[in-house]
């Protein structure tokens, strides 16, 4: 094998390390570490990666590593090669280095103004290892779109050869990749969940009769959004519905199909149907259209007049009732088909609701968890004992840390309610 066989062959060997050891997680920080590792090894120098957390953002140093002790760096014919390299300055600017955001005092004097601005950054930073220390630097970039930083790397004796620029841009354009990869994820997270938060956040008012208070926590900080919601209707007579939903899935098709059973559930509500026979209009309705998720859906319709309250379930889990001694109970309920199947055979269940009792109904991720039992899990709410007197906002609140909601392996929902007590006359 000749000399130049054999460089080519190192060459392809690094790359193809590259593509295993950069991009392995979905953190910004932790790809540039693993990009500045890589580059330490093979380059055998210091590597500096300054990462733009925006476009326009002051560079901030995501990651570096020590200069090697001279004498320290890989010797042969690559290294050999090097030697023939240009001075600092020269080969910041031929690399093309990039600083992003505009200077102090910048002024619009072009692109050759800020190259060199650009270099003589590059070559201030090198000259911490020394007058005559070799520095690569390139955009932290995929070919001509918007560079995420810059990737500079420093070292003691020769400079860099040909194949070991090339090793770098091929380093710096596969983490830039990854790095475009995460951000548009985020965006597309971010997306989500704002729409999630926003038609979550605005149920309808039920009558003044009746005090409220609910709560919505997606699964983890960059989980998917799913399809978990809940409603209120107000309707004739000082009723009020009470509604409490999750569409099979996660992410913006999820959040989609959410509000669109959010959407038709309030048409039908507007007819004042009893809760069963929503819930069969909404089933023909969505069975009618195949681009619909299933969902699981808890109807109640709150009479605070007679003291009442009927439940109707599609697929969904029984609410609570915790009474004025703090103490809870489930309701017990007949489990109909989630909709969407068209299959209906939904029933009605009324009980007695009194002025101190708070109704709890929510979504599968305030108890299921993973390899557990259904009904250990909502025995693990029965048995809750809340503080004597607890409201809607203290229900939630105690319901969610006490079950430990904030560490959920789904999307969580919760609606509360109470009849409001009446002044004495």
């Amino acid at each position: 094998m000749t000399e130049r066989e054999e460089t080519l062959l190192t060459r392809a060997r690094a790359l193809e390390q590259a593509i295993g050891e950069i991009g392995t997680t979905l953190d910004e920080t932790t790809t540039c570490r693993e990009l500045a590792a890589f580059l330490a090894h093979h380059l055998h120098g210091a590597v500096a990666v300054d990462l733009l957390d925006a476009p326009g953002a002051p560079a901030r140093r995501a990651a570096s590593t020590d200069l090697p002790p001279p004498g320290a760096s890989a010797a042969g014919p690559a290294a050999s090669r090097a030697s023939r390299a240009g001075s600092v300055a020269a080969r910041a600017s031929a690399a093309g280095p990039v600083t992003f955001g505009a200077a102090p005092g910048a002024s619009a004097a072009g692109p050759r103004a800020s190259r060199a601005s650009r270099a003589g950054s590059v070559a201030a930073r090198a000259s911490a290892a020394g007058p005559d220390a070799p520095s690569l630097a390139v955009p932290l970039a995929v070919h001509d779109e918007a560079p995420f930083g810059t990737v500079i790397v420093t070292r003691h004796g020769p400079g860099f050869s040909a194949d070991e620029a090339a090793v770098l841009r091929h380093a710096a354009r596969l983490a830039a990749r990854h790095l475009g990869h995460v951000r548009r994820l985020a965006a597309t997270e971010d997306t989500a969940l704002h729409l999630q938060r926003a038609l979550v956040a605005e149920p309808g008012r039920p009558h003044p009769n009746l005090e409220i208070a609910g709560g919505y926590l997606p699964a983890g900080p960059r989980a998917l959004v799913g399809g978990d919601w809940f409603e209120t209707v107000r309707l004739h007579f000082g009723r009020s519905l009470l509604v409490v939903g999750d569409v099979m899935g996660h992410g913006l098709d999820a959040a989609v199909d959410m509000n669109a059973y959010r959407t038709a559930l309030r048409e039908a509500a507007a007819t004042d149907l009893p809760p069963h026979r929503v819930l069969r209009h909404l089933d023909s309705v969505v069975a009618q259209d195949d681009a619909r998720r299933p969902a699981t859906c808890l109807l109640v319709r709150v009479d605070p007049a007679r003291g009442t309250a009927t439940f109707a379930g599609a697929g969904h889990l029984p609410p609570a009732v915790f009474g004025p001694d703090g103490s809870a109970e489930l309701v017990d309920l007949p489990v109909g088909p989630p909709l969407g199947t068209g299959v209906g055979g939904y029933e009605p269940t009324t009980r007695p609701l009194a002025p101190g009792e708070t109704l709890l109904i929510f979504t599968d991720g305030l108890v299921e968890r993973r390899g557990e039992d259904i009904d250990l899990s909502l025995a693990r709410l029965a048995a809750l004992r809340l503080p004597a007197g607890s409201g809607p906002e203290q229900v939630v609140e105690e319901v969610l840390h006490r079950l430990d909601a904030h560490h959920a392996e789904d999307d969580v929902a919760v609606l509360a309610a109470r009849v409001r007590a009446r002044p004495a006359p």
